[in-house]
Formats: C-alpha cells, sequence, structure tokens
C-alpha cells in the first residue's frame, strides 16, 4: 500500500509568523505543548527523510495528526471523513472520541484506552548539559518548567534558607505565561552548565500518580548529566529506577534529606549521572524518532487502509460509540 500524506495540523489562528527550520533552533514556541509536540515531531521526521507534511487546514484525506490545543481552534468538534486518519497528541488533555488513534505520553495510559499508543516525548531541544569542568562541585539545585508543576513550599523564603544554609543556592527557572504568549517568554530551560542538581515535584499533599504527565524532567537530566530529585509519579517509575537513575522523594524531609545526601556522597552523584546516561541511550531524538517511524509504518498505515475500506455508515457508527464511551472516562 502506498504510504498516504502524513500531516501535521496546527489551525491557521495558532499557525507561527516565524517557524523552527529544526530542532536546534532557539525558538520559543518549543516550550509550549502544541507546539513542542507538533514541531517536534514534524522537524524529526523530516530530517530523518520521512515524508510529511506542516499544514494550516484540515486536508481532505491522509493521516491528520493534531495537539489537543488544536481544537480549540473549531467551534464543534471536528470528525474524520470517508479517508481521512485522526491522531491525536493527548499530552495532558482527556481522550478525543472522534480520533481513531491516540498518542499518549506516559506509559500507564495504554492501559486506559485500547487505541492509544506511547511514545516519549521529546527531551528539551538544544539542551546544553552540565559542564564538565564542574567536576565535584555541587552547589547550584535548578527547577525548570512552569510555576504551577512546582509544589508550593519550593517558592517559600524558608525552603532557599535551608538550602542556603547547606551552602547551596536554589534557580527555580519558571514561566507562568498562557500558552499563546509563548513570544514573551526567555527559554532558559534547556541550559544546564552551571546546575548540579534537578528538582522536580509538584506536590507534597494528596500525591496523585500523574498518570498524563511525562518523565521530561527525568530525560532532560540523564541528558545534562545531573542528579535528579523527582516526586512520586508513574511515568518517573515506569521509565526510570529509583535510587538507580533517579532519586524519588515523597516530602519536603525526604527532599531535603536527599539533597543532604548528594552534598556528602560524590558516589552517589556519580551513580546516578552513570546510570542515568545508559538509560538516556533509550530515549535519545535519534530513538524517538525511529519509534515514530514504527508507529507511523506499523500502525497508522494500516488503520489508515482499514478505516478508508469501511463503509461510511460503519465509520460513523464506529464514530459515535467512541465518543460517547469515552464521555465517561
Amino acid at each position: 500500500m502506498v504510504l498516504p500524506i502524513v500531516n501535521f495540523y496546527i489551525p491557521k489562528c495558532y499557525f507561527p509568523a516565524v517557524t523552527p527550520t529544526n530542532v536546534e533552533d532557539e525558538w520559543m514556541g518549543f516550550s509550549l505543548g502544541i507546539y513542542a509536540w507538533t514541531f517536534q515531531t514534524y522537524l524529526h521526521l523530516q530530517a530523518d527523510g520521512f515524508p510529511c507534511k506542516l499544514v494550516s487546514e484540515i486536508p481532505s484525506e491522509g493521516i491528520i495528526i493534531f495537539h489537543h490545543q488544536a481544537l480549540e481552534a473549531h467551534k464543534i468538534p471536528i470528525e474524520p471523513g470517508k479517508n481521512q486518519l485522526f491522531i491525536f497528541l493527548k499530552a495532558e488533555s482527556k481522550f478525543y472520541g472522534y480520533a481513531q488513534l491516540h498518542i499518549v505520553q506516559n506509559p500507564t495510559e495504554v492501559q486506559k484506552f485500547k487505541d492509544s499508543y506511547y511514545l516519549p516525548h521529546w527531551p528539551q531541544p538544544g539542551l546544553i548539559p552540565r559542564d564538565p569542568l564542574r567536576g565535584d562541585r555541587f552547589e547550584n539545585i535548578a527547577f525548570f518548567g512552569y510555576q504551577e508543576n512546582l509544589a508550593p513550599e519550593l517558592f517559600q523564603a524558608t525552603w532557599q534558607k535551608q538550602l542556603n544554609e547547606l551552602g547551596l543556592r536554589w534557580y527555580p527557572v519558571v514561566h507562568s505565561y498562557h500558552w499563546l504568549d509563548y513570544l514573551q517568554i526567555k527559554n532558559r530551560w534547556n541550559n544546564y552548565q552551571e546546575i548540579d542538581a534537578v528538582v522536580a515535584v509538584r506536590s507534597f499533599k494528596n500525591i496523585p500518580d500523574y498518570h498524563n504527565q511525562p518523565a521530561t524532567q527525568l530525560f532532560n537530566a540523564w541528558l545534562a548529566g545531573v542528579p535528579a530529585l523527582l516526586g512520586c509519579e508513574s511515568a518517573y517509575q515506569t521509565e526510570g529506577q529509583r535510587n538507580i537513575d533517579y532519586l524519588e522523594v515523597n516530602t519536603l524531609e525526604d527532599l531535603l534529606s536527599a539533597i543532604k545526601r548528594l552534598k556528602t556522597d560524590i558516589n552517589l552523584r556519580q551513580k546516578l549521572v552513570i546510570n542515568g546516561y545508559k538509560s538516556s541511550l533509550s530515549i535519545h531524538p535519534q530513538i524517538i524518532t525511529r519509534k515514530w517511524r514504527d508507529f507511523l509504518m506499523q500502525v497508522a498505515l494500516p488503520t489508515f487502509g482499514k478505516w478508508c475500506n469501511t463503509p461510511r455508515f460503519l465509520q460513523k457508527t464506529i464514530l459515535k460509540k467512541r465518543y460517547i464511551t469515552l464521555m465517561f472516562k
């Protein structure tokens, strides 16, 4: 079967005036979900020689891949036609009833809906690893991300004071913009040169498993060559190995204790970094690109062919049933 056109769809109203030409561009939009998922996947596949297009309007036929935020541009739900296969980049959103396939960013989510497929989210583009000349220094502890994704306790002056008393500095590199305001963002999430460890804990209270969140913080720490102290999240537990390539903390006391251990135990820091490097080999962008190629050829293409050969009345029945089912998930 001839491969149909693979389209990455960003609605015209959200299509940026300036677009990146490769993933190493210092482009501010890479900090935002719709662009991080759509542009990075498109650019990686294109650079790998896989035929695909970036479009601002939904084509009448082919495979159409879009992020959940693209739906906000449509007043009514969009529904695939006779010769259209919708692949929904779910990210943190709900499943979309009119998409035949879903891409999820947490391995545990494939259990929630049968037409879901896990593909790791891309690591931070243009990531600058920790400077090896820092050697065994352990001084700067950082968080990279959105303000709402860091536990409130870690914004308190008392937390910074506790670190200062240990001879450490706290660097929360946070953004609090709406995703449409990406032009105002000064993207500093890629620079780990002066960082000696990263912290990423969303909450110390009523901890859920965050089943729809990715392991991006862990991936970035591995690639940057720094130890990661992370909250109790299913993505980290599935992708990583606790106490092997990252440290898990459940309380503020756990976090402070883990930082003290890292400060005094050089061997522990080195073990986490070395094991993190080994683990990073499975989530390197080239590996993720290969997984995307395999998914498109082995899953999307056969699904597209089967869908196109299904009578239209049956297609509509399938979509209606799927939409009703997912309304209650």
